[in-house]
């Protein structure tokens, strides 16, 4: 852990700094809620003490406030709520009008390819949301399987909640995860992969979303039906200032 000297900066100011600096960089949305001491201790590699520290010196300067929910920043920029959200899970709006979608959820060990991507132990459970999608004549037209981390649910309270109720027959209504997440403090980064499967007409797309400290948040694995659809992303590009 660095230390400083009586000649050197103080080591809250550092961080003060470095936190500011990555604000400033998109880090953390305006107005959204920052990552907890503890996170912040370990990002920075210093004690939860300077980090209050550091904390308090941006609040002083009218960088960040504090309430009952933690510590929120407030730089100027867009709020959050005109972002364009991404869709829980990615491909759950089949284009087809006669679709008919059915969700669950279940605590169970996610596949092994999900559990190695997002750091989970062999046979660990979890969090596992399934998503599908019926023609009108009652085939597949999509499936998408999504597995969360532990630091999802740790950090993402109305994901933490659907733990006691996960019993892989009630409805899941997950639509808003990815706003939850952002409202936790937490910057999405997806990483979208697009295969073409060899041993049936279909295309996969896996979505792997982590955060700003690059903590796996989930993974998605969407199965459509490349005979009867088309997989089609919308992209919006903000105009300069």
């Amino acid at each position: 852990m660095a230390r400083s000297t009586p000649h050197d900066r103080p080591l809250y100011r550092r961080v003060a700094s470095e936190l500011l600096g990555e604000l400033r960089d998109g880090a953390v949305p305006p107005g959204e809620r920052l990552p907890g001491e503890r996170q912040l201790a370990e990002h920075f590699g210093v004690s939860r003490e300077t980090v209050r520290q550091a904390l308090e010196l941006l609040r002083r300067d009218g960088l960040v406030s504090t309430d009952r929910r933690g510590s929120h920043t407030t730089l100027p920029g867009p709020p959050v709520g005109h972002l364009s959200p991404l869709t829980f899970p990615v491909g759950a709006r089949t284009p087809e009008p006669t679709a008919v979608d059915r969700t669950t959820i279940s605590w169970r060990p996610p596949p092994a390819e999900h559990a190695a991507a997002l750091g989970l132990a062999p046979h660990r459970p979890t969090l596992v949301h399934r998503y599908e999608s019926f023609g009108a004549d009652g085939e597949d037209l999509r499936t998408a399987v999504t597995s969360f981390s532990a630091v999802a649910l740790a950090e993402v309270d109305e994901l933490g909640r659907y733990r006691d109720r996960a019993d892989g027959t009630a409805a899941a209504h997950l639509e808003r995860a990815y706003d939850w997440m952002r409202r936790a403090g937490l910057t999405l980064h997806h990483r979208d992969a697009i295969t073409r499967l060899v041993d049936r007409p279909s295309v996969r797309v896996t979505r792997l979303v982590h955060d700003q400290y690059a903590r796996p948040l989930e993974i998605t694995d969407l199965v459509v039906d490349a005979r009867r659809e088309t997989l089609v992303y919308e992209f919006t590009q903000p105009a300069a200032r």
